[in-house]
């Protein structure tokens, strides 16, 4: 019941409005980008308005009309006006290129007007593709093999594994997969370290800790009241985060799916696992470094290094995979804890199962290390002199 009553306190503490709201804000924006995101590409799939000026009566230049006619709506609000000109058709029969003439009309400079003129310009590309394929036909020659002569037959070999997919399709899979992770585990142990060490700060600032130290509790009992509290906070924010940025990274489309490649209900419980042992030696080590804040200020400073210990793993994971890595970088890698679960769904994709469970069994043996020092800690007089007393 002590330990429930310490738990309870930190979340207490720790989940306040300057905690929570922040990372609610975040979520909305990455939720209204998201959406942004959304609305443009659903906007480029809408057919552009523009007005079609056809000067030329014959076969290709009525033909090329009727294909972007199809492809666009001829409004009011519109985007260009397009013009093929009266010698459009004997150009082209006299074995000249021929051109169209096309005009502007750009209400702003955003990003967003650029989704309309995408689509006028795919629907251009698909005018030509067709009129190409019409006049080849015409000479009776296949027009299947004049436009795609050789067809592809191709696998890869991944790790031992042959796939029936192209090489940038499995990259780009993969790299779905370790873009929201990392980010999400970095945002979680920076929110929820930096939290601890704050906390570790302001109750020695205001003398709380001091009180809380004279208490008939065990330092133990104290230790894994404030870890578990802290960790309890960082899921919740980690959660809120995790909402927003899956919605902001899936208008891209970049929740892609492989055949052969999926996660099973043992690879979501390794995952958790790692999460949490991941969680646990990041919040342990965090209390460690909050033991040698003096006031609230230092704290800040203390969580720095946990901090980039935890974007470092990020940054590299985005755009290389562990078995891509230099030895040294291997050996960076695997010694930060927090990289683990970054690491765990590709690796479980690949079956690669020794080194997920290699990255929890450290993980955990670094949580336990970092625990026994911070219990240590407690029972010294550091908390309270600022030394330890011979």
């Amino acid at each position: 019941m002590k330990i429930a009553a310490l738990i309870f306190k930190e979340v207490r503490e720790l989940l306040t409005p300057a905690t929570i709201l922040p990372a609610i804000f975040m979520m909305l924006i990455f939720a209204g980008m998201g959406n942004m995101v959304g609305s443009m590409e659903k906007k480029a799939m809408e057919k552009p308005n523009v007005e079609i000026i056809t000067n030329d009566n014959e076969s290709y230049a009525s033909f090329y009309a009727s294909v972007l006619k199809k492809y666009c709506n001829e409004g009011k609000e519109k985007i260009a006006v397009i013009e093929i000109p009266s010698n459009f058709s004997s150009l082209i029969k006299e074995g000249k290129k021929a051109e169209i003439h096309i005009k502007w009309f750009l209400k702003g400079t955003g990003i967003a007007e650029s989704a309309s003129i995408t689509a006028v310009r795919k629907a251009i590309e698909i005018a030509n593709n067709e009129l190409v394929a019409k006049i080849v036909e015409e000479k009776k020659i296949n027009a299947s093999i004049i436009f795609s002569p050789v067809e592809y037959d191709e696998y890869t070999i991944i790790k031992n594994r042959e796939v029936t997919a192209a090489p940038e399709k499995i990259i780009s899979f993969f790299s779905s997969q370790s873009m929201s992770i990392p980010i999400v585990i970095m945002i979680m142990i920076v929110t929820s370290g930096g939290i601890v060490i704050s906390s570790m700060g302001m109750e020695k600032e205001n003398k709380t800790l001091e009180t809380l130290l004279t208490l008939p509790i065990k330092r133990s009992h104290i230790v894994t009241g404030k870890i578990i509290g802290a960790t309890t906070v960082g899921v919740i924010i980690a959660f809120l985060y995790m909402l927003g940025l899956r919605y902001y990274l899936s208008s891209f489309g970049m929740q892609e799916k492989l055949a052969g490649f999926n996660l099973n209900g043992i690879d979501y419980a390794l995952i958790s696992i790692s999460l949490f042992f991941s969680l646990l030696a990041g919040l342990s080590l965090c209390l460690v470094m909050g033991s040698f804040a003096k006031n609230y200020k230092s704290a800040q400073i203390l969580s720095l290094p946990v901090s980039i210990l935890a974007i470092i793993p990020m940054f590299i994971l985005m755009f290389q995979d562990f078995y891509s890595l230099s030895t040294p970088l291997k050996a960076l890698i695997f010694s930060i804890p927090f990289s683990h679960p970054m690491m765990a769904p590709s690796l479980l994709l690949l079956y690669e199962y020794p080194l997920v469970v290699y990255g929890i069994v450290y993980s955990a043996i670094f949580s336990i290390i970092c625990i026994l020092i911070a219990t240590w800690i407690f029972k010294t007089d550091l908390l309270i002199i600022g030394r330890i007393r011979k």
